[in-house]
């Protein structure tokens, strides 16, 4: 960490440059994946796969294995069964995520107690976003790029999907395809995610952006355009102030946007009011 007379120096450029790029990308695909999760009435589904994705990574570290190796492919896996369970209707989506959820986290910290590897994998439940190398960046951009594409090429179905999937299957929309490109983009943004924020934070990038442009912004390309600014600003404005004053990144992200929340919140009732 550093304070702001010593914020643009080469030593504190080396690890503040790919935190910000790193961090940028990811609060790009969450945003984007948020406003659709947010809207369905699915937002926890960051919340569960991050504690899928934490006793996935426990047990890789434990085993040796490379983490994001195993993390990716168990967390798709999880994203997928519980969009099975949701749909089939034989477990809703909300108790389907506290199912996997907390067995997974239990997992986890089983495994890295009794290998006594706690402190070692303590990095996955806070987050270290000022420790990405130059892999982890890549990644980070390269998830972006995907999950900016994709949404950009589909954004007509998805529109449909997310607000009305029984008009969307009666014109011929496969919407089971379209819900599984998006399970994929989500299980995958919040194994990324996990690096910066932590397996206890990760969600609030899905969720707070899209609820306070859901205050300001009208339309669904309003929302998702108000959503990717308000994440990114969010993001930038409170992993300057961790720097500076020497806090805890993640958690101050998350209490920025909290904040901005508030502020939009204000700001539409006042609107309200009017």
């Amino acid at each position: 960490m550093t304070g702001i007379s010593g914020l643009f120096s080469p030593a504190a450029m080396h690890y503040i440059v790919p935190a910000l790029v790193g961090g940028i990308a990811v609060a790009v695909c969450a945003a984007l994946l948020g406003v659709t999760l947010v809207l369905r009435r699915y937002a926890m589904i960051g919340d569960g796969l991050s504690h899928v994705g934490y006793g996935a990574l426990c047990v890789a570290s434990v085993m040796q294995l490379a983490p994001l190796c195993i993390a990716v492919p168990v967390v798709l896996a999880a994203a997928f069964i519980l969009l099975g369970l949701s749909e089939s209707g034989k477990l809703k989506g909300d108790n389907g995520i506290a199912l996997f959820s907390t067995t997974a986290m239990s997992i986890g910290i089983i495994v890295s107690s009794k290998a006594g590897l706690t402190n070692d994998v303590s990095h996955y439940m806070f987050g270290s976003i000022l420790a990405l190398d130059k892999g982890d960046v890549i990644l980070c951009i390269v998830t972006a790029v995907i999950v900016t594409a994709a949404f950009l090429l589909l954004y007509n179905r998805i529109f449909a999907v997310t607000f009305d999937e029984s008009f969307s299957r009666a014109t011929g929309i496969p919407v089971k395809a379209y819900n599984m490109v998006i399970a994929a983009l989500t299980a995958i943004t919040i194994v990324m995610g996990m690096m910066l924020m932590g397996t206890l934070l990760i969600s609030s990038l899905i969720v707070v952006p899209t609820l306070s442009a859901m205050r300001l912004c009208r339309g669904f390309r309003g929302v998702v355009i108000g959503a990717v600014s308000l994440s990114v600003g969010c993001f930038v404005l409170g992993f300057f102030i961790a720097v500076i004053l020497d806090l805890t990144p993640g958690a101050c992200v998350v209490v920025t946007n909290v904040a901005v929340y508030l502020l939009c919140s204000l700001i539409s009732w006042i609107k309200g009011a009017e």
